[in-house]
């Protein structure tokens, strides 16, 4: 009979990986960095887009307001767009789910991969409530400045930790990067200590993650466009537990039996190859053109560029050759019937047989009715889907941060179209010069078709200035949202 195993009770220091996330939240300075400040401006207008565009989505709006009818909040924070005025906690979920609810808002690809922007679901809940309780208690409130920082810093948490570790490869979804995101900045901004922000920050990895299966077949759902906006608000949640003093957890990832690492990562260390800056803000990858999955960004700009070769010659198409990364490959390669919107917008080649059909794509493309188009299934039928190991190479290189793919036609006659290769979409930073334009007219026209003319100008006034923006306070700011 073996010995039994002897486990000490004395609790050990606080994990690495916590602490670094915690000191680099209390004491790093990211708003020196005028790029990643810059781009944090941008990052808030195109998120807000996002979310005002899912407001034409009854689908998405059937989940907004207080999750107990009647449950609002005097002072609470205010949700862009609505009139609702709610606690920070469901407020979190109320925005996190608009801005992700198009699959538009901006994205992160490495060996895992996600929506960074999906933070500021928390992060924008938590500094109006904090703004207006200032306020009532004869304090200044937060500026917008807060935010963009806050928002630099959440993206950099989720980013960095995505670089080098696949949550995807063992099944759990991505967005338990946004409850650990989340989860430190809104505690900072709600004035937690050091060890109150680190002990959140252990909770933020302890809590059960989500199973990727509601982005997948054959369970694809809807469930995949407010997972962030759940996750989001959880990370308010804890944040607001650990201010009342709830202990933390030191060894929360390397734990043996019982930590992160052992039972949700299959044993391995958590990798980390370089230290949180900026870096992510300033590279981050904006959704410009298209509301697709990022993978099939530069497929859907390919066939689009296709689409006057074909018009008129559908019936003459023999096959079409897509080539892409092999994360691409391994999520939305996709045959067979699609059952929903997410579905579709989640299959690489219903988004090609769009653009080549109408050389665009948009949300309501993904609808029931759109789907009823015969042509689709039938261009889908033709295609065949495959890796450019290249195109994987320079996904994953983080000097270039590529997300390649082509697009090729073939005839029966024997004839093609030129292969179109797209390495790098509108809205990678190579493109800047490009995308932040067209990023301004997704800004202005979202926001014009959901708020009055003068709010709208002034919104547009207003962040089209560094220096005002982040001058500005946060619950002057949200006000201009409220209908």
């Amino acid at each position: 009979m073996s010995a039994p195993i002897m486990r000490s009770a004395q609790r050990p220091a606080f994990d690495q990986v916590l602490q670094n996330i915690s000191d680099y939240v209390i004491k790093t300075d990211v708003t020196s960095s005028y790029l990643a400040m810059e781009t944090a401006r941008y990052c808030l207008m195109d998120t807000l887009a996002c979310g005002m565009m899912a407001l034409d989505h009854p689908e998405c709006t059937k989940l907004l307001g207080p999750i107990v009818p009647g449950a609002t909040m005097h002072n609470g924070a205010r949700v862009p767009g609505t009139s609702y005025e709610l606690d920070p906690v469901q407020a979190a979920f109320n925005i996190g789910t608009m801005v992700r609810w198009l699959d538009f808002n901006d994205t992160w690809l490495a060996a895992e991969w996600g929506h960074p922007s999906d933070n500021l679901g928390g992060i924008l809940a938590v500094a109006d409530y904090v703004s207006r309780r200032n306020i009532s208690q004869g304090k200044a409130p937060l500026k917008i400045k807060d935010v963009l920082e806050a928002m630099i810093k959440a993206h950099e948490i989720q980013g960095v930790t995505a670089i080098e570790n696949s949550f995807n490869r063992v099944g759990l979804d991505h967005v338990m990067l946004v409850r650990i995101a989340t989860t430190p900045v809104v505690a900072k901004m709600l004035g937690a200590s050091p060890d109150e922000i680190l002990n959140a920050v252990s909770h933020s990895w302890i809590d059960g993650s989500s199973l990727r299966t509601y982005r997948h077949a054959p369970n694809t759902g809807s469930r995949k466009s407010w997972a962030a906006g759940d996750a989001s608000s959880r990370g308010v949640k804890l944040a607001l537990t650990c201010l009342k003093g709830e202990m933390g957890y030191p060894s929360a990832l390397s734990a043996s039996t019982w930590g992160f690492c052992d039972v949700l990562f299959k044993g391995n260390p958590l990798v980390y190859k370089q230290d949180f800056a900026s870096y992510v803000m300033e590279n981050v990858l904006f959704k410009i053109s298209f509301p697709a999955e990022f993978h099939a960004q530069t497929a859907v700009e390919c066939a689009v560029i296709l689409h006057p070769k074909l018009i008129g010659k559908f019936d003459q198409i023999k096959s079409i050759q897509i080539e892409t990364q092999e994360a691409g490959v391994r999520i939305i390669d996709k045959t067979g019937p699609l059952a929903n919107y997410a579905d579709r917008d989640h299959c690489i080649q219903y988004m090609v047989a769009i653009g080549l059909i109408k050389g665009d794509l948009d949300a309501n493309d993904y609808s029931d009715q759109s789907a009823s188009n015969p042509l689709i299934d039938k261009l889908r039928d033709k295609m065949s889907v495959t890796e450019n190991a290249q195109f994987s190479i320079d996904y994953l290189n983080p000097d270039l941060r590529y997300i390649g793919n082509s697009v090729q036609v073939f005839f029966e006659d024997g004839t093609s179209t030129e292969k179109v290769s797209i390495n790098a979409p509108i809205g990678h930073r190579e493109n800047r010069e490009r995308g932040i334009p067209a990023l301004k007219q997704k800004f202005e026209k979202a926001i014009s078709a959901k708020l009055s003319p003068k709010n709208t100008q002034k919104i547009i006034n207003i962040c089209s200035d560094q220096v005002i923006l982040e001058n500005m306070d946060v619950n002057e700011f949200m006000d201009l949202w409220v209908v």
